[in-house]
């Protein structure tokens, strides 16, 4: 049998390493027959397995789900799995009767040109998505005979981090439908014992609390949960599953000396998490964005976190507020003392804090960088205290200083390694890579802070890890004629709660000993020892084999050096970036990690229309909207997706567009309603030079029993001024103009076409893939009629691929959609249509009426389409676009 590649998309964006997974389900969900509570869709998924194993921190995670075809005919099965966003996937395979296929790792760069091509052929795409604060989706689906069984096998692996004292594991169950046998396994093994382990979750009651097994004695700890069926129902007799939450373990270890030392194979890691020290005084200087786009809801929450940290902060601590909007203003001119008359005042400024203006980010940085070296100068601070900055914006620098590149520089001239910078990015309007980079250049980092109800508590949240510094200029020396290739050693603070982990490899692989100088400043005296490991205390200690894998501290070791070696990539440059990027690289393909420069092919079977994938690893720094050009839109994108109108549906005005938002996974639709001929406005960018435009043709003739006459996009004009370069389709016939030259195609040809600044990709009778210049490409999808229909003539459907190459100015019908959208959706009720409930969605501070239904997606499918659940937005989309529908109306093609 042949095999041919299909591609997963898998993005990443970093954030605490806990493990969510949302485990195996089948989408379009009905039952076979009624009272038979396994089979969805003709599918069973007769067993779901999460085995964790957990070494020394690190965790070895294989999610197992097996699934069998109860229906006659072939069906899909659909494999999801939410996995933490700083683990790295390391295999995956699936066996379908008997027969597997392994996925491999490879460069991204060859898979992509892979994934191109599949695209040119107009294949479509498996995708792992971010789904959530933790959590990136990874998902399969694969076509499987009448009675067949297939089984799904994802491996990845990550290191638990300690935070507020405990490591934490963190599951998310959801697996959509009952399961005979289900289960979750956690085995931990630490050498220095384990002092405390416990296990909850969201979904679990009273009745279900006694499933969860728990033992833990000396080095060793289990935990398993594996509810019955029964046991899984939500009611005595009903079909629907209990199991849908979070799936929480945490742990801690015991602590006799400050530090660990492990040595296996010529490898070591070191732990380092001293307790009992008093806890440092702290000087904090909060500057926070008072521009206009924090107004409401943004800046209330801002004020609910700064009183409610006003209360946490201690009495020897100095601290000060730094606002900034159009004009930079700050509440004292020099850091103070936290006396309770100061917090007083404090919280009387907070309360009053409001917003205006624009975003003077520069000078509010700068500002509070200056009060604190001038406080550190004159010595209004204590000399063994802990300084930070915490940074709060919502927006881009766009008043004095706007430059990202001269602020960053500008910053870490006045830094200068002193203390770190916190940067926290609320909501999707910053410009993220900028806040990153500049916090990791000033030995801090960026947190990105989402809107939603609880982003006070996120904004608090942050401020706990960071308020109790212990001690400062940590420093891990090992010899180095002994060490190679040492992970990040100095630390400007050490948190309490906290851990510090180093890993190494030895020149030596046979030296079984080490010694480590180990030095930091406290709030009393400087800390200062030496510490010293041998292999065979470490042997003794894993004499139990049971729960290791591997070279687990070999593997622990490569996965810190690839994310540390990430980490300074995103603020290098020129030479330093590409040895950067080569060794990790390198690592990522020996160890086979799923990484950002690394994606993991994925054969499947030819049968049923089966094709390949690619995984790849997302990066939060460029946001969701690079990974468009990978999804084909799927992401953030809005998709303009014209079908043609069946009897019954409820929405045969067309077009219809689908604007996707990832982080409510849902989607908004909306019909723009206009007569045959008219010109509207899908996409202009006044940057790139990029605009696209559509004229609307309607049917052959008009239908007397409809109320609104159906029209669909006849023909497509994309240009690009900077290029002079312009693209009329029809659905006859295709013309490109360079100036006054014009080259004609139709859609009889397959075509590559490439010239100064454009590549353009007929592929025969059913579509054209367009780039023109840097900016973004495009898909243009022929939808064909019988020739001899009574009413429906052929038409075009329009796909933006790589939004992200569009500027910040880009709008239209779409364009505008290329930038965030957040909705609410509330007070859900019955509607006209008993299939279609009514709801009130608040979007764009307007409260619209809207109905839930389905639209078709064509790029699968041009002849039936895919029908994609949203919440249709009435009246032309009114509320939901700028202005209204006619404003988009334009005069011509170009």
């Amino acid at each position: 049998m042949e095999n041919h590649l299909l591609l997963f998309i898998l993005l990443l964006i970093p954030a605490f390493a806990s493990s969510d997974l949302l485990v195996t389900h089948v989408r379009n969900i009905k039952k076979r027959n009624a009272g038979d509570d396994l089979v969805v869709n003709g599918i069973e998924i007769y067993s779901m397995k999460i085995d964790s194993k957990v070494t020394s921190r690190f965790a070895h995670n294989v999610i197992t789900s097996k699934a069998v075809n109860r229906g006659n005919v072939h069906k899909e099965v659909v494999f999801d799995v939410e996995l933490p966003k700083t683990a790295f996937i390391t295999n995956f395979s699936m066996t379908i009767d008997g027969v597997t296929y392994p996925g491999t790792v490879k460069e991204k760069e060859v898979a992509k040109k892979q994934y191109e091509k599949a695209v040119s052929k107009g294949q479509t795409a498996g995708l792992v998505k971010a789904s959530g604060r933790k959590t990136e989706k990874f998902t399969v689906s694969v076509n499987i005979a009448a009675a067949s069984k297939v089984s799904f096998e994802l491996t990845y692996e990550e290191l638990l981090k300690r935070q507020f004292g405990k490591y934490e594991m963190f599951i998310k169950v959801k697996p959509k439908q009952l399961v005979r046998d289900f289960e979750i396994k956690v085995d931990i093994f630490e050498p220095q014992g384990i002092s405390e382990l416990e296990a909850e979750g969201t979904f679990i009651t009273n009745e279900l609390q006694n499933i969860i097994k728990k033992t833990f004695s000396e080095k060793k700890g289990h935990i398993s949960f594996k509810p019955t069926l029964d046991q899984q129902r939500t009611c005595a007799s009903c079909s629907q599953s209990l199991l849908d939450g979070d799936f929480t373990v945490r742990y801690d270890v015991k602590r006799t000396t400050p530090d660990n030392l492990q040595i296996v194979n010529g490898y070591f890691v070191h732990f380092f998490a001293p307790t009992n020290l008093p806890k440092l005084p702290k000087n904090v200087i909060f500057v926070i964005d008072i521009s206009g786009s924090m107004s409401g809801r943004e800046i209330e929450q801002t004020r609910e976190a700064l009183l409610k940290i006003l209360d946490d902060i201690k009495e020897d601590d100095f601290f000060n507020f730094i606002l900034f909007g159009t004009e930079v203003h700050t509440w004292k001119e020099t850091l103070i003392k936290a006396t309770p008359e100061n917090l007083d005042e404090a919280r009387a400024f907070v309360r009053g804090i409001d917003t205006s203006g624009a975003t003077n980010l520069h000078g509010g940085i700068m500002r509070g960088i200056n009060m604190l070296n001038d406080a550190h100068e004159r010595n209004v601070v204590p000399k063994r205290s802990a300084s930070i900055i915490i940074m709060l914006t919502d927006g881009q620098p766009n008043v004095g200083v706007s430059n990202t590149q001269d602020i960053q520089a500008d910053v870490k001239k006045a830094i200068e390694g002193k203390y770190p910078l916190y940067n926290l990015g609320f909501g999707y309007g910053v410009d993220y890579n900028f806040l990153e980079k500049m916090a990791l250049e000033n030995k801090g980092l960026a947190r990105r802070i989402y809107p939603d109800s609880d982003s006070a508590l996120q904004l608090q949240g942050f401020y706990d890890e960071v308020s109790n510094p212990m001690l400062t200029d940590v420093e891990l020396n090992y010899p180095e004629n002994e060490i190679s290739d040492l992970t990040k050693n100095s630390f400007k603070h050490f948190y309490d709660g906290s851990e510090i982990v180093v890993a190494g490899r030895f020149i030596d692989n046979s030296q079984n000993s080490l010694t480590v100088d180990v030095r930091g400043e406290g709030a009393n005296d400087a800390l200062s020892y030496t510490t010293q490991q041998d292999a065979e205390q470490t042997h003794k200690a894993f004499q139990e084999q049971e729960y290791i894998f591997g070279d687990y501290i070999e593997r622990l070791w490569a996965y810190l050096t690839i994310e540390q070696l990430l980490e300074k990539r995103i603020a290098a440059t020129g030479e330093e970036k590409e040895n950067l990027t080569a060794e990790a690289l390198d690592l990522s393909l020996k160890y086979k990690f799923v990484t950002p420069l690394t994606s993991m092919v994925v054969t499947k079977p030819e049968d049923y229309d089966n094709q390949d994938g690619i995984a790849d690893k997302p990066i939060e720094g460029i946001d969701i909207f690079t990974i468009l050009l990978y999804l084909r839109n799927q992401i953030l994108s809005a998709q303009c997706t014209p079908k043609p109108p069946p009897p019954s549906s409820l929405f045969d005005g067309d077009p219809h567009f689908i604007i996707s938002v990832p982080q409510k996974e849902d989607a908004i639709c909306f019909n723009i309603n206009e007569s045959p001929g008219a010109v509207l406005n899908l996409i202009n960018d006044p940057v790139t030079g990029i605009t696209v435009n559509g004229e609307l043709i309607g049917d052959k003739r008009a239908n007397s029993d409809a109320k609104i006459q159906n029209t669909y996009f006849g023909k497509l004009g994309i240009a690009n001024k900077h290029l002079d370069l312009k693209l009329t389709v029809t659905p006859e016939k295709i013309t490109v103009q360079k100036g006054n030259e014009k080259t004609g195609f139709t859609w009889l040809d397959s075509v590559t076409l490439q010239q100064e600044g454009l590549t353009l990709i007929i592929n025969r009778k059913k579509n054209l893939v367009l780039s023109m210049g840097s900016g973004a490409s495009f898909v243009i999808v022929l939808h064909q009629v019988w020739k001899k229909h009574p009413l429906h003539q052929d038409f075009l459907g329009l796909y933006t691929l790589g939004s992200d190459k569009l500027s910040e100015q880009t709008h239209g019908l779409l364009g505008q959609f290329f930038h965030p959208i957040d909705f609410t959706i509330l007070e859900i009720h019955p509607g006209s249509d008993p299939k279609k409930p009514d709801a009130t969605m608040i979007v764009k501070n307007n409260e619209l009426t809207v109905t839930r239904g389905w639209q078709k997606d064509f790029r699968g499918d041009p002849a039936h389409g895919v029908d994609i659940p949203c919440w249709f937005v009435h009246n032309n989309g009114a509320g939901l676009i700028d202005g209204v529908h006619t404003d988009y109306i334009v005069s011509s093609l170009f």
